[in-house]
């Protein structure tokens, strides 16, 4: 069985090792970046399962690095363990297309079982088979491909973005809880779940020109629906 390849970026050698330890321990492999250009060198030319990215790295930052990824349309799962403890640093990063976002001083164990979820719902994104195209309104989402079109213009969106839409999509006048999507997009109870899932909502909106369409509906003090 193939072993996991996790990417760890980060100029702090300390952080780098710890992480690089308990991951091993778990039995993953693991292929250390000391700045941003390494860990782009890093994605571009070996096989990698999840990248742990610090955001404050020399050369090319965290957010940089994860712009760089997402650009091409990589689906690879972006963890970032950053220094930064702001609301508003957790949602750029987040807006960017990290998948999650832990802060230092952290738990090593915790990390490890926030990598553990993530690889979960990736290989379940990959190896579940997914036939219907759903249409509604100029929208075309192909769960086979992972693309959405809007009136044939391709819209580029997270791996998490994809996940919330096509779950709503697929559940149309159905209304989600926020705690609900996360559960079902994250395959994971958290308690930080109603912020995250409404900064992607928020973003999922502003891509899908929701101020000519739409697509997903607010229904205040429950959650969200799609309107299909």
């Amino acid at each position: 069985m193939k072993r996991e390849t996790i990417l760890i970026a980060d100029d702090e050698v300390e952080i780098a090792d710890l992480v690089t330890l308990h991951l091993e321990k778990e039995g993953y492999n693991c292929v250390k970046a000391s700045d941003g250009e390494e860990a782009i060198h890093a994605i571009q030319t070996q096989s990698l399962d999840l990248a742990i990215l610090d955001i404050m790295m020399p050369k090319l930052d965290g957010y940089e690095v994860t712009r760089q990824i997402r650009e091409k349309h990589h689906m690879l799962p972006i963890i970032f363990l950053s220094a930064k403890t702001s609301d508003f640093d957790k949602i750029t990063g987040l807006v960017i297309g990290a998948d999650d976002y832990m802060t230092k001083p952290f738990n090593p164990m915790e990390l490890v079982a926030r990598v553990k979820a993530q690889l979960r719902r990736s290989k379940f994104n990959q190896t579940t088979n997914h036939s219907m195209l759903i249409e509604a309104g100029g929208l075309a989402i192909s769960p086979e491909q992972r693309s959405v079109t809007l009136y044939g213009e391709t819209i580029e969106l997270t791996p998490k973005e994809f996940d919330i839409l096509y779950l709503l999509a697929s559940h149309p006048k159905k209304v989600f809880s926020a705690e609900n999507i996360f559960q079902q997009v994250w395959g994971e109870a958290y308690y930080e779940s109603q912020n995250t899932v409404m900064v992607h909502i928020r973003t999922l909106r502003k891509k899908l020109k929701e101020d000519k369409n739409k697509y997903i509906k607010t229904v205040w003090g429950v959650g969200y629906t799609f309107n299909g």
